[in-house]
Parts: structure tokens; C-alpha cells; sequence
């Protein structure tokens, strides 16, 4: 399972496959995939339901056993870069007395929490949850928290080890539309800010178009096409991928409530018939 650092000729690259291939329980999933992942951008990693997309992102973290080789950008440490992971879900009981500065500080010190946190590790869990725009969570209970703000706290609680590349598996499934447009300004604002590269699985084609820099298409457990997004995500291209036709149109937006975005222009793709069998993604 060959894993190295990318050469400085390569610097605008933060993650280069090449011909990887994964078989798991003796079925192939993923069959000689060459993806390139921008470095400092916001990419998305798009495709139908077991297109192969989870697979591709363990193997990124190096929870598979693959075939090939994958590459990484070494960024400003030492060695193979950290790399933060934000689920699609957390699963734990919602009435656990657990809070949020509990599940952050877990995180940054050795001894157990009963025995009271770290002032160190409260010190650096407020820092990341201001800097996800959270501060005012800290002391609340997890089973209280919105699908939007639990988001936000797996964020901070990625953010904790300083990674240089942050995954995301549909970082917006079960937040309604409002929450949806605020959680995809924090990731633009983690791009330009702090320089973080970001690669994120989701179904949401509107988010992808309207938020992301890079997209790669996968299907049957090969790239499909990628690129820039608004140049790759043609009505051909959606086709193969997908196996429908669908188009990226633009259209002007009246005055949007407070929380939206308003009044601009920006692509929109829309989703599949609802009797086409091949409209799950």
C-alpha cells in the first residue's frame, strides 16, 4: 500500500491517486482510479450510490487495504500531513449529559474527564470553535445541538489536530436550506483563511456547482471525469455519471429571508425524474 509525499512539482496538487484499486469481501470496488484533488481548493467527490466514493475516501485515511499508490501533499510539516475527518453522522445517545467542551477536550488530554479538563485543552477547543463560528456552544449538551450545529462542532473537533486537508461525507445531510448556505460559507471562509484544502462526498449538486472549485465523477469504481466544476459538470458528463440527463442553468433569485443568500445569480443543476431508477446518488 505504497503512500509518499508529492513532489514540489506538484504543488498545486494536495492528493494524487494513481491506478488504485480495491477489492474488499473478494468484490472490486474501486478499479484503477486516477483522481486528482486540488491543494487550497474546495473539492467535491461526486458519483451514484455505491459508485465507490466512501471506499476512495477510506483509503485516503488509510483504513483499507489498496493497490496503487496515493499521494499527498507534505504542506508545511514534516512527514505524511494530517489529515481531519468530519462523518456524515455522529452516532450517540441524544440523552447523554455529554456536552460539547466534554467531546472537544477528550480530545486534547491524556487524563480522564471526570478528573476535570485541561486548561490547555479548554484553551484550544474554544479556539476552534470560534474559529468555526461556535464559541457559544461550548458548555451545550450534544443531544441538544441542531444538525447544523453538531456539524459545526465535528468541524472544530477535526480542526483540533491542525490538519492540512479536511474530508467531508456529506457534510449537509439533515440541514435544512438556510444551514446549508451558512455550513458551505465556513468551509469558503476555511479555504481563504487558513489555507485548508478541503474534499468533501456529497449528494447535493447545488452545493458542489455553487460552492466547490474541483469536482471529480466517479462511477462503477472509476473516474469518470474531473476538473474545474463548472467546466466538467456538462449535461454529458451528468449523463455518464448518473445515468440522466440534467443541464446547469443559471437564474436570478428574488429577495431570499434573512440568513439566505439574495438577490445574485448562480448555477443550479436539477435532480433526476422521480421514476428514473438510477436517481439515487
Amino acid at each position: 500500500m505504497p503512500r509518499r509525499l508529492l513532489r514540489e512539482a506538484d504543488t498545486d496538487l494536495a492528493i494524487r491517486t494513481t491506478d488504485l484499486r480495491i477489492t474488499l469481501g473478494g468484490t472490486p470496488i474501486l478499479c484503477g482510479v486516477d483522481a486528482q484533488f486540488k491543494r487550497r481548493g474546495i473539492n467535491a467527490l461526486i458519483g451514484p450510490n455505491g459508485a465507490g466514493k466512501t471506499t476512495l475516501i477510506k483509503a485516503l485515511l488509510g483504513l483499507v487495504p489498496f493497490h496503487g499508490l496515493i499521494e499527498v501533499h507534505a504542506g508545511r510539516r514534516r512527514g505524511f500531513p494530517w489529515l481531519g475527518y468530519v462523518p456524515q453522522r455522529l452516532e450517540f445517545d441524544r440523552g447523554t449529559p455529554v456536552t460539547v467542551r466534554d467531546l472537544l477536550c477528550a480530545d486534547r488530554q491524556r487524563r480522564p474527564l471526570f478528573l476535570g479538563h485541561a486548561r490547555s485543552a479548554i484553551r484550544q477547543a474554544r479556539e476552534k470553535l470560534q474559529l468555526v463560528g461556535a464559541e457559544r456552544l461550548f458548555g451545550a449538551p450534544l443531544g441538544r445541538l441542531s444538525g447544523g450545529e453538531l456539524q459545526r462542532v465535528l468541524v472544530a473537533l477535526a480542526l483540533l489536530g491542525d490538519p492540512e486537508i479536511l474530508l467531508l461525507d456529506e457534510p449537509v445531510a439533515g440541514i435544512d436550506i438556510a444551514g446549508e448556505a451558512l455550513f458551505c460559507d465556513l468551509l469558503v471562509r476555511l479555504r481563504d483563511e487558513i489555507g485548508l484544502t478541503i474534499l468533501l462526498v456529497s449528494h447535493e449538486m447545488s452545493i458542489v456547482v455553487q460552492h466547490t472549485d474541483h469536482v471529480v465523477c466517479i462511477n462503477n469504481g472509476t473516474i469518470q471525469c474531473q476538473g474545474n466544476t463548472l467546466v466538467t459538470l456538462t449535461a454529458d458528463n451528468i449523463e455518464r455519471v448518473f445515468g440522466y440527463h440534467a443541464a446547469i442553468y443559471e437564474h436570478g433569485h428574488a429577495r431570499a429571508p434573512a440568513g439566505e443568500h439574495e438577490g445574485h445569480q448562480h448555477p443550479h443543476m436539477p435532480g433526476p425524474p422521480a421514476h428514473d431508477p438510477g436517481s439515487s446518488s
